[in-house]
């Protein structure tokens, strides 16, 4: 294998950077919706296998760039769909968003290469932790962007219930310790990589959940409305009547459920306009509490995505606003800015977007209790979910994937859900507007679902919240406090090694 690695160092450039972004492309069959975590972990041992045969620091961060390039690049191929929705206007921007977006996000991986090999040269172990670093801090920094987290590739898995220990970046770790293990058996260190993935496999069978448990007549039956609204026909007036009015007639069908929830931006207008008339959405929830996202406008005129629980008769009983943004999709970072420095002109041509809201929630529902409310992106920041000293009966995610086509995003999306709920011990009502809306359990299992691309309502049963887990007590720091005090084992040991 050192040969091998020898060699391929040794090739052109562009040989070397087209076949790491495929071993990259089909790094990204792990994550959903295909879920092939073993192509995920083969492709890692690869990587792992040639960097030691890296000639510089600088060769081993061009082949780990490369093998990024190439992961994100197929991960996070839905990040076109938003381009396609006005392809006359928009369309030519998507190829360049995709680069961009892939070859910004492999830096990181790059920037893990090049430092573990100027401080220990040729160790993969100290690369595998580096590359956990480099995943912890592109979930954190520039506002964060933790989709496609290697460790997402484990969701289908026993392995994802660890998450209620450590999380995502837990997950991730075990992702890498994965592909050093097969790495050491193709290697000389055959033994160690037994060992690994034998612990490895025992722990994913141990922490299987098994079938979801039947529902007791007790549990509060929840109704979720899924409208369909195409993303080009959401906001054309001549469709608004059509959506809303499928909303309320899904809602107004059947039993009576305890909770009835609509998806982000469900109702079309701005709340301040339709104040009066929200008696006449509320009763199509036939005296449950009805949640719902609509747009807002504080007494200052700053604009806000915001859910809200209405309760009988039209009485607004909790309003939630959006706190973590889109960039470039909800605001223009430094827009603000430019506007407090004089630039005012500048500022309003860019547009300041929506206001990002100050109170993390809960939200109360009459009957049911506490709910942590997420909208849209928010889901995807496990560390981001707070609610103060009482713990919540629920998490609520309400959201609108139209934006993200029918492929890769919405399953993505969906996968980043579950995480969220095993990590907090917590079930997931998960509402989206064109779909994937799923009730989920505190186990991540899926028990009840709409799919993509239809409209309609689906009663489920709430499942019990379990106790507190250890993530939802101590998030992400143990984890990163274990990574670090690695890389300094890594590195002293490296030392003592070249002594």
């Amino acid at each position: 294998m050192a040969n091998f690695g020898a060699q391929f160092s040794a090739r052109p450039a562009w040989f070397r950077l087209i076949t790491l972004a495929a071993l990259g492309a089909a790094a990204g069959l792990g994550q959903a919706p295909f879920d092939l975590w073993q192509v995920t972990i083969l492709a890692l041992a690869v990587l792992f296998a040639l960097y030691p045969a890296a000639q510089s620091s600088r060769q081993s961060a061009f082949h780990v760039w490369a093998f990024g390039f190439g992961y994100f690049a197929f991960s996070l191929r839905w990040i076109v769909e938003p381009f396609l929705v006005d392809i006359a206007r928009h369309g030519w921007m998507a190829p360049f968003a995709l680069f961009l977006m892939a070859a910004g996000a492999a830096v990181f991986w790059a920037l893990a290469a090049w430092i573990a090999s100027r401080l220990s040269p040729r160790s993969t172990i100290m690369f595998g932790l580096m590359l956990v670093a480099a995943e912890v801090l592109r979930a954190l920094i520039l506002t964060g962007f933790p989709w496609a987290l290697l460790g997402h590739v484990w969701v289908t898995t026993g392995i994802a219930q660890v998450a209620a220990f450590g999380g995502p970046h837990l997950l991730t770790l075990l992702a890498v310790l994965s592909g050093l293990a097969v790495a050491a058996l193709i290697g000389r260190d055959r033994i160690s990589g037994l060992v690994v993935l034998g612990l490895l496999l025992a722990l994913s069978f141990v922490m299987r959940p098994g079938l979801a448990t039947q529902p007791t007549d007790d549990l509060p039956v929840v109704r979720l409305v899924q409208p369909n609204a195409p993303q080009n026909q959401k906001w054309d007036p001549e469709f608004t009547d059509v959506f809303l009015r499928r909303l309320t007639t899904y809602s107004a069908q059947g039993i009576v459920p305890d909770l009835v929830v609509w998806p982000e931006t469900a109702v079309p207008y701005l709340l301040n306009h339709i104040v009066d008339d929200l008696g006449f959405l509320a009763d199509s929830a036939r005296g449950a509490p009805l949640v719902f996202g609509i747009q807002r406008r504080d007494a200052e005129a700053q604009a806000y995505n915001s859910l809200v629980v209405v309760g009988p008769g039209g009485t607004v009983q909790s309003t939630y606003d959006k706190r973590h943004l889109v960039p470039f999709g909800e605001y223009i970072p430094g827009a603000r800015l430019l506007g407090q420095m004089g630039a005012t002109g500048l500022a309003r041509n860019l547009g300041v977007g929506f206001t990002p809201g100050a109170t993390p929630g809960p939200v109360q529902l009459p009957g049911i209790g506490a709910a942590v409310p997420l909208i849209c992106y928010e889901g995807i920041f496990a560390e981001e979910i707070t609610y103060g000293n009482t713990r919540p009966r629920l998490l609520l995610l309400i959201t609108n994937d139209a934006w993200f086509g029918k492929a890769a995003g919405p399953h993505q999306h969906l996968a980043q859900a579950r995480l969220r709920a095993i990590e907090q011990g917590l079930p997931m009502v998960r509402v989206a507007n064109t779909g994937i809306s799923a009730m989920i359990d505190p186990k991540g299992r899926i028990t009840a679902a709409l799919p993509l691309g239809v409209e309609g309502a689906i009663d489920a049963p709430l499942p019990a919240a379990l106790a507190a887990t250890p993530y939802s007590r101590w998030g992400d720091l143990p984890v990163i406090l274990v990574v670090v005090l690695f890389i300094f084992a890594a590195y002293f040991r490296a030392g003592r090694d070249s002594d």
